[in-house]
């Protein structure tokens, strides 16, 4: 069940909070009673009052992989539950069997509990199916065709079009549309039955042809579709429409508010139609629900059309739908989101009656902020050429001798411990650490400057050796006595820079993919734009680098920051304990613009 929303440190207010709270004070629901499980009015009349202050649902299509987009949805939903007292439904909304699939469920189910949400309550787990009413919609399609609500209309598709009308000019009455309750239901049932061919004919709402708004014009509630369902099996050849589902589902439930994005603001009125005539008919128990609508979430520089993120994955453009650079969750999650990350980013963003957009880097924001005060720090090498400390066997006596250094896995947590690694005659470091030229303001190694190996010695760069293509094969420097971190008189030489690096005695070998963003536009489908025309080439790059032994053994999913680099995760999928591969979530700061 919900916490105590008093409990709770208080969150920004939005016109949603203002109507649940307005409607808490006011007990516009507070006469609702319900029977334990979704069912029609007699069922919740005969259960006990209603536990739930409220209900909400997120009512997802099986027909694809959640994305950011769905995210803003799910914390919303079931964020308002649980701050005011209620329950939030996961339910699936599976009229249309063409395009769903189990596969899809599965997924969803797995995405919703990952970003830290549950649908139990009381004991009771609340994840339900539009296909299980079936039976009740088929029976209020009946109810609606015996008091004359709704009729057969066997024009084509074509002809419906047609009759229609725009925004400029009234529909016409189907020449069907006159038929006798007695005549409609007979068809219906011949529809039900298997008699009819697919898109021979469709059952109406009969509203009003005239209406300024098109959604009223006799919309169509049920269409002839042989198709196997995923979960019905061939037990229906006819399916509801989602508009005419939708409110039954909710009723059903008890949702006391179906919050929705703004397209759907237009199918207001059919929603509030289907409801009110089926509630007068008895069917349905009052207080009805009631829809609002909220502007969607729009992220930068990722396009969220279920349509484009499929010709991403069919035409090899990414390497799946978790591929690390997708804005579904999956993908986030692989490249190394984290949950909190991604309900910071949804709850920021809050909930008002525009569509919003937000950078790309907001979200970076989101994910560093959680990450700064837990993610263990480690040393790496994405770049690595060697740096050979010449006068080693001098200054310790022996060119095998190793030298002990360690520093905190965390620098603000001294409960993780020390991270141990071995500093000795030659490191990696990264290329672009060398310079024998250095522009302006370069501190880091050249002939004759001296740096600190961060948590090591310093030494003075003495030159570089260059293979005979030119290519920097390793950089030349010696050691300065006395000048180890954390020893007394370390101080004392001064120096303007400091370089990690990884010892080769004991650096573990390790695949590292730079993620960066998909596309070079915020908006990369804007204006009919094709999208594939503004690819980012370098959204991933692959090396081969070094890091600290102390990773060693890591779990898949391990976050870790990579001091200088960035965020970093241990590949839900490819990472191994013998063969790590990290996954860049974020660099340290956000260097896009």
């Amino acid at each position: 069940m919900a916490t105590d929303p008093k409990a709770a440190p208080p969150k920004p207010s939005n016109f949603l909070r203002g109507i649940i709270e307005r409607d808490l004070e006011t007990g516009a629901h507070a006469g609702r009673r319900f029977g334990g499980t979704p069912g029609d009015a007699a069922h919740h009349r005969a259960g006990p009052p209603d536990p739930a202050r409220i209900r909400t649902r997120f009512p997802p299509e099986p027909n694809g992989y959640l994305h950011v987009g769905h995210a803003k949805s799910i914390c919303l939903n079931f964020g308002l539950a649980q701050d005011y007292g209620g329950v939030c439904h996961l339910r699936f909304d599976d009229t249309n069997p063409e395009k769903e699939e189990q596969e899809f469920v599965d997924a969803i189910i797995e995405a919703v509990h990952w970003l830290g949400f549950d649908w139990n309550a009381g004991g009771t787990s609340h994840l339900y199916y539009a296909s299980d009413y079936f039976d009740f919609m088929y029976r209020a399609a009946e109810a609606l065709v015996q008091a004359g609500l709704a009729y057969v209309d066997e024009q084509s598709a074509e002809a419906m079009r047609e009759t229609r009308g725009d925004f400029n000019t009234p529909g016409t009455a189907s020449p069907f549309r006159g038929r006798t309750p007695a005549e409609n239901l007979a068809r219906l049932r011949e529809m039900r039955d298997g008699r009819l061919a697919d898109g021979a004919a469709v059952l109406r709402a009969k509203i009003d042809m005239a209406s300024p708004n098109i959604n009223l014009r006799d919309p169509t509630i049920y269409r002839i579709k042989r198709a196997t369902h995923h979960a019905t099996g061939d037990r229906w050849c006819i399916y509801p429409m989602y508009t005419y589902a939708h409110p039954i589902e909710d009723a059903l439930e008890n949702i006391t508010h179906s919050i929705c994005t703004l397209e759907f603001e237009d199918q207001r009125p059919f929603y509030d139609w289907v409801l009110e005539r089926l509630a007068d008919l008895g069917l349905l128990a009052r207080p009805l629900p009631r829809q609002y609508e909220f502007g969607r979430l729009n992220l930068s520089y990722v396009v969220t059309s279920k349509r484009k993120l499929r010709e991403l994955v069919g035409e090899g453009i990414v390497e799946g739908w978790d591929d690390p650079r997708m804005p579904t969750i999956f993908g986030m999650r692989r490249r190394g989101y984290t949950p909190s990350s991604i309900r910071a980013l949804a709850d920021g963003s809050g909930a008002s009656k525009t569509n919003i957009w937000l950078d790309y880097a907001v979200l970076d924001g989101c994910l560093r902020a959680d990450l700064e005060g837990s993610a263990p720090r480690a040393m790496a090498v994405l770049d690595p050429v060697r740096l050979a400390i010449t006068n080693w066997a001098e200054l310790y006596g022996s060119a095998d001798h190793l030298e002990p250094c360690h520093a905190p896995a965390h620098p603000q947590r001294p409960e993780l411990g020390q991270r141990e690694f071995k500093l000795g005659p030659e490191v990696w470091i990264e290329r672009d650490d060398y310079a024998e030229a250095p522009p302006k303001g370069f501190f880091r190694l050249y002939p004759g400057n001296k740096v600190r190996l961060k948590y090591g010695l310093v030494v003075e760069c003495t030159g570089a050796e260059r293979d005979a293509a030119g290519r920097l094969v390793r950089v030349l420097a010696r050691a300065l006595p006395d000048t180890r971190s954390g020893t007394p008189g370390a101080d004392a030489v001064k120096v303007k820079g400091t370089i990690t690096w990884v010892g080769v005695a004991d650096a573990l070998a390790a695949t590292v993919v730079l993620y960066d963003r998909l596309f070079t536009e915020a908006q990369p489908d804007a204006g009919g734009r094709d999208f594939r025309s503004v690819l980012n080439p370098r959204s991933k790059v692959v090396v081969e680098a070094w890091i600290e032994p102390a990773l060693a053994g890591c779990a898949r999913e391990h976050h870790v920051q990579f001091e200088r680099h960035g965020y970093f995760v241990t590949d839900r999928v490819t990472h191994r304990a013998d063969r790590p591969v990290f996954n860049r979530v974020t660099t340290l700061r956000d260097g896009w613009a």
